[in-house]
């Protein structure tokens, strides 16, 4: 049997619950993975609150990423065989003991790569990277904003960015994370509980920085865009204002629509700026686009010019405290969980 996190309906933590289900077989250009650890992402938060653009009908299984090993093959399979250690990308169901993926949505990891790291790197890498050099051009001498950069994707962007020479990164977090993230490449950390994190990129930069990396939304797309200089871009990836505690917010959602910002292109032709959208979920079913990402990010580990940073390893059962933790914003790297463990916290 199959261990899974079932989501049974949409609202709190206690809408998740832990089922046995059949080992399933694989079909046709499919294999099975013993999944071994799974990452936790906004995208499943906003899922159980029934808030997300792609919420699947319940009953569910969430989980976008996945490490674990090839048990099965299914015929015409021929990238891939039994034993062999992958990383997984789907459109939900994930977060089970046995899964039954694509063969083009598996990718091959470095023998290096711990499961844990390997289920922190494909969301939160894949995302950063493409964000930086596809869509924000990153090059020498450039500044970046990063939100929330105590996160999976904070901390892979900031990693990302020092892989290119004199890029200065603000970066805004708790002061309690500072430490951390300073020592993480954030050139500039910002407490965003007690300063204005614009005031302070102004203060710092005056004419603002280059690229800003959004997982905000709202009032912050606003701010964001205002702080870029002449042929700067803002790339909004995410909605975490719209996610303010266990249970959905009509308040939040609200707020965070009528503050967007509907951007004229008549404007922008005088402003000089561009203004980007990227969604992961929506190129899982064309793995074509990132599997070369995913090979260089691979290379980059091997290199070790980049290693995903744990914050905490949960198991199945305690699925709703992993939530939590990321709820919290109480995490400084990816919150991680896997089927056959006891929950053991290792924040850094």
């Amino acid at each position: 049997m199959s261990k899974t996190i079932v989501l049974t309906g949409y609202g709190g933590y206690d809408k998740l619950k832990v089922e046995q289900r059949p080992i399933p077989v694989p079909g046709r250009g499919q294999v099975v993975v013993n999944v071994k650890a799974s990452g936790v992402n906004f995208a499943e938060l906003m899922c159980r609150q029934g808030t997300y653009d792609r919420t699947p009908k319940v009953p569910a299984v969430l989980g976008l990423e996945c490490s674990g090993v090839v048990t099965e093959i299914g015929e015409g399979v021929k990238t891939l065989q039994k034993g062999q250690r992958v990383v997984v990308a789907s459109d939900f169901g994930l977060w089970t003991e046995y899964a039954l993926i694509s063969e083009e949505n598996c990718f091959p990891i470095p023998d290096a790569m711990t499961f844990e790291e390997a289920a922190a790197l494909l969301v939160n890498y894949v995302t950063a990277h493409m964000m930086l050099f596809d869509f924000g051009n990153l090059r020498p001498g450039k500044s970046v904003l990063v939100h929330m950069a105590a996160g999976g994707v904070g901390i892979a962007a900031t990693q990302l960015c020092k892989t290119v020479d004199n890029v200065t990164v603000f970066g805004t977090a708790s002061a309690s994370k500072h430490e951390a993230i300073r020592k993480n490449g954030v050139t500039h950390p910002i407490d965003y509980r007690t300063k204005d994190y614009a005031e302070e990129v102004r203060r710092i930069s005056p004419k603002g920085v280059d690229i800003v990396l959004d997982p905000l939304n709202g009032p912050d797309a606003v701010k964001g865009y205002a702080l870029l200089k002449p042929m700067g871009k803002i790339i909004h990836y995410g909605a975490a204002n719209a996610v303010s505690g266990p249970n959905r917010s009509l308040w939040s959602l609200g707020k965070l629509y009528f503050s967007i910002r509907n951007y004229s292109p008549l404007f922008m032709l005088g402003d000089n700026k561009g203004a980007c959208g990227y969604h992961l979920g929506h190129l899982v079913q064309e793995p074509q686009i990132f599997r070369p990402v995913i090979e260089e990010l691979c290379k980059m580990y091997t290199s070790g010019q980049i290693k995903p940073v744990i914050d905490s390893v949960w198991g199945y059962e305690d699925v709703g405290s992993a939530m939590a933790r990321m709820h919290d914003r109480q995490n400084v790297g990816k919150v991680v969980i896997t089927p056959n463990k006891e929950s053991l916290r290792t924040s850094v």
